[in-house]
């Protein structure tokens, strides 16, 4: 394990922010985007700097006064704080559970509902998701692409290559070999020095398998990214910020907008850290992400909901 050096003072520099129409898509046209891809056919003079917003574990419908009195009013401060960042971003993106778990239908479809109004308020220019398996284990993700679209889908901006993959709707936890196959005929059409980036919930290494931070076949896709020279992952699921090398490949967890999580095994249980009133919405954050398409790591900053 490795901890990835960051450098803040360059990521503060580069800010982010919103203005403009709001584009809601993720694995196919949707919400009146364009059509998937377009984004690729970029001139040589777009290649340059950019930056994302990685938001992840929202948990909407989540309920518990002893974890987060404010549960009902955490998303709607995200959104203020990304809207209100310095520079617009390319994009943003969900990392998963976008829903609290529940198994009244009726009742996960309202849910759904207002996460996608909520998001709806985001006034970046486009914004992406993908489940977590509080939104898509118990039916395979069925209610959740009426709502959301493809679970696993590819994306390029300036340059940089994007993967978004499900490691959630199968109940077992894994990638399978489907989603593998069709991982390895995408990357084959790369250069083994493209940039690329790797969005998925459940980490791809085994975290700590005893508190279900792992994906059982993620090993499989660490061997098929490992050949790519420049690939980083960015996931969530842990509910903290969490830096991690496998080989060359870093592995970046993000906070939740919900509830914070202990670090892994240092606890005999897993739980929800409680709220301290002396520090509200400690732990509880989003993330910027500094990019290049030409060189050089991407670079995680952790913002806080509520800045101090």
């Amino acid at each position: 394990m490795s901890t990835t050096p960051i450098d803040r003072r360059t990521l503060m520099r580069l800010g982010l922010s919103g203005l403009g129409g709001l584009v809601l898509v993720s694995g196919m046209p949707s919400l009146g985007s364009s059509a998937e891809g377009t984004d690729a056919a970029l001139s040589p003079g777009a290649q340059d700097d950019f930056s994302f917003v990685q938001l992840s574990d929202v948990h909407l419908g989540f309920s518990g006064a002893r974890v987060n009195p404010d549960s009902q009013g955490t998303l709607d401060k995200a959104v203020a704080a990304v809207n209100a960042l310095d520079k617009r971003p390319e994009f943003v993106i969900f990392t998963g559970d976008l829903t609290h778990l529940v198994e009244d239908e009726a009742v996960r479809k309202s849910r759904m509902a207002a996460f996608m109004e909520a998001a709806g308020r985001l006034t970046a220019k486009t914004v992406r998701f993908m489940p977590g398996e509080h939104d898509a284990s118990l039916d395979r993700g069925e209610m959740y692409q009426q709502f959301f679209g493809a679970m696993h889908y590819t994306f390029d901006v300036k340059g940089v290559h994007f993967i978004v993959l499900d490691n959630v709707s199968d109940p077992a936890a894994v990638i399978g070999q489907q989603q593998l196959d069709w991982l390895k005929a995408d990357l084959a059409k790369l250069k083994t020095d493209a940039r690329i980036v790797v969005f998925t919930h459940r980490p791809l290494f085994d975290l700590y398998p005893q508190w279900d931070w792992n994906t059982k076949d993620g090993q499989s896709v660490i061997d098929v990214l490992m050949p790519y020279a420049n690939v980083t992952v960015f996931y969530g699921h842990i509910h903290q910020e969490h830096h991690h090398s496998t080989g060359h490949i870093q592995h970046h967890a993000a906070l939740s907008l919900m509830f914070a999580l202990p670090a892994p095994g240092s606890l005999p249980k897993k739980a929800p850290v409680p709220w301290d009133p002396a520090s509200p919405y400690k732990g509880l954050g989003y993330r910027t992400v500094a990019a290049s398409s030409r060189q050089g790591p991407f670079l995680p900053l952790d913002l806080p909901v509520v800045r101090a």
